[in-house]
């Protein structure tokens, strides 16, 4: 699975309609408004890197409101839940 994180810059009066029609195309996971230096935040999930020029650049960023998109490609994740996956691996074969 590859996961791509999109920083969204929309048109200010279009945050919130912009953002329900990305978080409707097929390969996002889902869609975060935010404060800073963008207005939204998209998660991209797909199984080939073709896809990610399919959701992005051909769907995602043809949506009226959206502005700018800037696309950044995850390798790994170290969030909590991964790190606890890893330590319980095979723990079931001990009880």
């Amino acid at each position: 699975m590859i996961t791509a994180i999109v920083h969204v810059h929309t048109a200010a009066d279009r945050i919130p309609e912009t953002a329900q029609a990305i978080a409707d195309l097929e390969g996002v996971a889902e869609v975060y408004s935010c404060a800073g230096d963008v207005d939204l935040i998209a998660i991209v999930r797909v199984a080939q890197h073709d896809e990610l020029a399919d959701v992005i650049a051909g769907r995602l960023s043809k949506i009226d409101g959206v502005r700018r998109t800037d696309t950044h490609i995850a390798f790994r994740s170290y969030s909590q839940r991964d790190t606890e996956a890893t330590f319980t691996l095979g723990m079931s074969d001990l009880e």
